[in-house]
């Protein structure tokens, strides 16, 4: 057992965001908290069904899903690491990546919103997303339906980078109607994943693969979101790590910018509503 196959099996079986084992594995190194577990360094009875997963699990065959998926695993110590995601509070054990490692460095926007858009929210994360490519910046969203698919098809049809940071495995089309958005993701930009090839999104992940969303980029803009929304999430998180948010205003009565006139009402978010007003912004900061 080496420090990279310690560190793939504990992150094959710690959810991604846990604050202890994030701290113990940056703190000690992940192969060091590996034998701790299984001589008993920690807690037996606490930590049984961890140690006792550690135990069963054969790294040779989480290794063989990452080549069968044709994906990569990255550590912090990774030269292709992001350092980004070092600010962090909470930083990954790991990464699943498919595509070219080298996208996760490049100056990047993220661009999050509603799963429910109006035409307008969707032209604007295309326009916007589109906008940044022509100056040379990658695209930063989540895969889902809505805001998140039309930044990264904004993206595309500009012919520049983007970024899917997934909730599920890397494998999964999660949601399945954009396979194809994801496979000509991972074409020239990448697939992120914080769990193992077949996982599944469950809630929880989706929560903290928005971090990741927010560490990766230089900057965060919210499109359109409902009063209570996981962009929300991601625009807060941005905000922790002292990166610019901004939001993009619709009409007083749509539902759908509630949480955009939100973020602009508390002084959470700075109000754009070009490309050049977003630009000069990120660039006075």
């Amino acid at each position: 057992m080496n420090e990279i196959d310690a560190a793939l099996t504990l992150f094959a079986n710690i959810e991604g965001g846990h604050n202890f084992w994030s701290n113990q594995i940056t703190e000690n190194g992940a192969l060091e908290v590996y034998q701790k577990l299984l001589s008993g360094g920690y807690d037996r009875v606490k930590f049984e069904k961890l140690i006792s997963n550690l135990r069963a699990m054969s790294v040779d065959k989480i290794r063989e899903s990452l080549v069968k998926t044709g994906s990569i695993f990255l550590t912090p110590h990774s030269p292709e690491w992001p350092i980004s995601l070092n600010d962090l509070s909470v930083v990954p054990i790991g990464l699943i990546v498919k595509g070219d490692l080298s996208a996760l460095s490049d100056k990047s926007l993220a661009i999050v919103g509603t799963r429910n858009p109006t035409p307008y929210g969707v032209r604007i994360a295309g326009d916007f997303a589109a906008g940044f490519v022509d100056r040379e910046w990658s695209i930063v969203s989540g895969g889902a339906y809505g805001i998140d698919s039309a930044a990264h098809k904004g993206a595309l049809i500009a012919e520049g980078r983007t970024i899917a940071v997934l909730a599920a495995g890397i494998d999964v089309a999660y949601p399945a109607g954009n396979a194809r958005l994801f496979a000509e993701i991972a074409e020239n930009g990448a697939l992120v994943s914080e769990v193992l090839p077949g996982a599944h999104a469950i809630p929880a992940r989706f929560l903290t693969r928005n971090r990741i969303i927010a560490a990766l980029a230089q900057a965060t803009i919210v499109v359109e979101a409902a009063f209570r929304s996981g962009s929300l999430r991601t625009a807060r998180d941005a905000a922790e790590l002292m990166r610019p948010v901004m939001a993009i205003p619709g009409p007083i009565t749509a539902p759908t910018s509630e949480g955009c006139h939100r973020l602009i009402g508390e002084r959470a978010a700075e109000i754009v509503t070009s490309v050049t007003d977003a630009v000069e912004l990120i660039s006075a900061l």
